[in-house]
């Protein structure tokens, strides 16, 4: 089986490059990304509000990268970077802003790189739309926004296509941009246990290992240090669980999250110790937020495509890990929710009987 390390020194992949909407052809998808690259000298990097593993990691790298092939970059992140995501290298240099400080405003950067959004509004960071934008994706929901698309659908993260930038551009991966990428690798495919985890997504674990990444290290970082406002939450949560079949979801409130001192980066995961029952196979989250709307947070073991129930409610993802907000209140945003899941699961279950027929 051939590397990443080998496929990525040619640009010719076999991923899709889309130009506001149009396929250029795969002879020049990350060749193009790179040219744009190779061409400017200041750099904006940023990524989705609410920012995840693979979020803070590739935008750490990417930006390191950068700075290898001799560019400024910045990274901006609407909201703050999650605690557990703190010890990755350069963390502390990224800017918390809803906005591009006027100092480096439009004219200032060569281009805006955003990472895993499907929409500009999706970062939450405004003055964006001034810039030439290049817009890195690998959702089934990535959508042709920008001045250059580049989406591969069956990278396990954005943290691969930014290894495989960085390599077709002769970067050395440092231990440091390799620390980032594993950790985006390791968080985005749930301690490999999502879909589309495969061969290859265990081989770029082991070269980014390679790289200097330590696996235990950041698993400790990751997993074993997490504050105790987020325990204290995930027993409220646990406390209102419940079981229907196959499904299981639970919630907090805005009041929850005030008795337990709780961040928004404290709901991170909790969904999933709902998907960890056996004999379930979809688990869903429910977070009151402010101006009436809830944070849904879905989850499934592989039987249900989550990413198309969130595409429903305006949100998307991953086939086994989607989110997207609704309208509140609560108890009326489950019902819905629940009510599209019962659906979907019941279509799937005569599609599956027809098609066996006895």
């Amino acid at each position: 089986m051939k590397s990443f390390w080998d496929e990525s020194r040619s640009v010719k992949s076999k991923t899709s490059l889309t130009t506001r909407g149009h396929t250029i052809g795969t002879m020049h998808q990350l060749e193009h990304v790179l040219q744009k690259i190779e061409q400017g000298s200041h750099f904006l990097v940023t990524s989705h509000a609410r920012p995840d593993g693979d979020a803070v990691g590739s935008a750490l790298a990417l930006a390191q990268v950068l700075r290898k092939m001799g560019k400024t970059a910045d990274v901006i992140l609407a909201d703050g970077v999650p605690v557990i995501y703190h010890p990755l290298p350069g963390a502390e240099t990224i800017i918390h802003s809803s906005v591009i400080p006027s100092a480096k405003a439009a004219g200032h950067y060569d281009a805006a790189i955003i990472l895993e959004c499907d929409s500009v509004q999706r970062s939450r960071v405004e003055g964006l739309n001034g810039h030439f934008l290049i817009n890195i994706d690998h959702h089934p929901s990535a959508k042709a926004f920008a001045d250059i698309n580049w989406f591969d659908h069956k990278a396990c993260a954005v943290a691969e296509m930014i290894f495989r930038l960085a390599i077709a551009a002769r970067v050395r991966v440092t231990p440091d941009i390799a620390t980032c990428l594993y950790t985006a690798v390791l968080t985005d495919t749930g301690s490999f246990a999502y879909s589309p985890t495969n061969a290859h997504t265990f081989e770029l674990a082991r070269c980014l290992v390679e790289h200097g990444a330590d696996p235990a290290h950041i698993a400790q970082n990751v997993y074993f240090a997490n504050p105790i406002s987020k325990m204290r939450l995930l027993g409220v949560a646990l406390g209102g669980l419940r079981q229907e079949g196959a499904v299981t979801w639970m919630s907090v409130t805005r009041q929850d999250m005030l008795n337990c001192n709780a961040l928004d980066e404290d709901t991170e995961g909790l969904v999933n110790y709902a998907l960890s029952i056996a004999g379930v196979e979809v688990a869903c989250f429910f977070r009151e937020v402010a101006h009436d709307r809830v944070r849904v947070s879905i989850r499934s073991k592989g039987a249900v495509n989550v990413a198309e129930i969130a595409e429903e409610f305006g949100g998307g993802g991953h086939e086994c890990a989607s989110g997207f907000s609704t309208l509140g209140p609560i108890a009326a945003a489950t019902d819905r929710v629940l009510s599209e899941l019962r659906s979907r699961m019941l279509r799937s279950s005569s599609q599956k009987s027809s098609s066996h027929p006895s």
